[in-house]
């Protein structure tokens, strides 16, 4: 069974500390001029990597990501009827 993911952006002040929160989870991406790392983590653990990455002195805050509890199926998934006697000019 695969296991249930969520990202947690985390906000640091230098990036040589980018070292210690590797160590939490799989780092997605790291930006140096914003100063912001994407890290996913299981979603059971997220509330204790949550905690303990909010202990070190060098992390500003943590946002959780949204995205696994945003809807990805579409209702109105109809292609529009102008657009459906474009493609059919054949050539």
């Amino acid at each position: 069974m695969i296991p249930k993911r969520q990202g947690l952006i985390v906000w640091f002040q230098h990036m040589k500390n980018l070292k210690h929160i590797k160590r939490y989870g799989n780092l997605i991406h790291a930006s140096k001029k914003h100063k912001y790392a994407v890290v996913y983590v299981n979603q059971e653990d997220i509330e204790t990597i949550e905690k303990k990455l909010l202990r070190h002195s060098f992390v500003s805050k943590v946002d959780r990501s949204y995205k696994p509890f945003v809807r990805t199926d579409y209702e109105n998934t109809k292609p529009d009827e102008a657009k459906k006697f474009d493609y059919k000019m054949g050539i």
